[in-house]
Order: structure tokens, then C-alpha cells, then sequence
């Protein structure tokens, strides 16, 4: 387990036995993930910051049930999924694009690319953004934990309540489906 987890397990633990100023910490380190794991299931920015705020709200008020022996993020992860769902009978939000999901991801500086190869990167974007969509919620929500909020397969093996070979082939049949789409959507473009 690295570090970081373990501190926030500690933090969290802290915020149980009545240190909630120790949840403002936990806010700053993992309210930018959240926001994007909500963006990339429901398309909404401003229902996603609502969302993100509910989360911290129900780890506020179910601090009791925090259990330091298992992954701060998978118990954060699972609040995060059923205040999602609880949210998504009720409304439906604009699309937004993929390029929003890979915002703040550190992703390394290069040359400039020129006009040809920015056009290029749009329109695979807007490939991709169109086969995420495609996906059923199941197979996105996967891809979203494993691969934008890079959560470790145990950790989402304990938020889906399975073993992490399922995990692991969930994610495989994912990456396939969305392969798929993606390259059927691509032909359909040349046609």
C-alpha cells in the first residue's frame, strides 16, 4: 500500500473519532478526482461539483462506518457510487468533452503540434468521447476507476464486492468493448 493511502486511512480514521477539520485535507487531495470520475459517468460539470460535495457530505455523516483496516479510497469510491446513482434517477446532464477527463493529469509538455496533427487529436477525441459513451455504465464506470482515477484492482474488487480476477476481466471486456466501438465508429468516418 503506498503512502498516501495510508495516510488518508489514517486521516480518515481521525475524522471518526471526531477530528473533522482532518476531512478538509481529504477534500484537497481527492475532490479533483472525484469531480472527474463524475464528469466521465454523467457529462455534467455542475451536477458533478454537487455530486463531489455530496460525497463529502455522506463521508461526513457516515464517518462511523469508516473501517481503517480497508482503502480510504475504495469506502470513498462507494459513497461516490451511490450518491451517483441516487442522483441519476432524478436529472441528465450536457455532454462534455473528453478532453475534460484528462485535464490536471500531468501528462508531459512536447513541441507545439502543428494545425494537422491538433485536428487529428480533436477528431480522435471526439471518436473516443462518442465509443465512452457507447459503453453500457457498467463497462465506463470500470474503465473510469481502473484507468482516469487509477484505482488499484483490489481496491475496486472491495467497492464492487468481488475478487479481482472479475475485476480484471471486467476491465478487460471493457478495453475490448470500447476497441470495438471505437474502430466501428472510425469506419463509419472513412465511409
Amino acid at each position: 500500500m503506498k503512502a498516501v493511502s495510508t495516510t488518508d486511512n489514517a486521516l480518515m480514521a481521525q475524522v471518526s473519532a471526531g477530528e473533522l477539520p482532518k476531512l478538509a485535507v481529504l477534500f484537497e487531495r481527492h475532490h479533483r478526482a472525484l469531480f472527474r470520475y463524475f464528469v466521465s459517468l454523467n457529462r455534467d460539470r455542475e451536477l458533478s461539483e454537487d455530486l463531489v460535495q455530496d460525497v463529502f457530505f455522506r463521508m461526513l455523516r457516515y464517518r462511523a462506518s469508516y473501517d481503517p483496516g480497508k482503502a480510504f479510497t475504495a469506502w470513498m469510491y462507494g459513497i461516490a457510487r451511490r450518491v451517483s446513482l441516487d442522483r441519476a434517477r432524478t436529472r441528465r446532464g450536457e455532454v462534455i468533452g473528453f478532453e475534460s477527463l484528462t485535464e490536471g493529469r500531468g501528462e508531459p509538455a512536447s513541441a507545439a503540434p502543428g494545425p494537422e496533427e491538433r485536428a487529428a487529436k480533436v477528431q480522435n477525441l471526439g471518436l473516443l468521447q462518442r465509443a465512452l459513451d457507447l459503453l453500457p455504465t457498467d463497462k465506463r464506470e470500470i474503465l473510469t476507476l481502473s484507468r482516469f482515477q487509477e484505482m488499484k484492482y483490489e481496491d475496486i474488487a472491495a467497492l464492487l464486492n468481488c475478487e479481482v480476477g472479475a475485476v480484471k476481466v471486467r476491465v478487460y471486456r471493457a478495453v475490448r468493448a470500447l476497441e470495438r466501438i471505437y474502430f466501428s465508429l472510425e469506419k463509419e468516418k472513412a465511409s
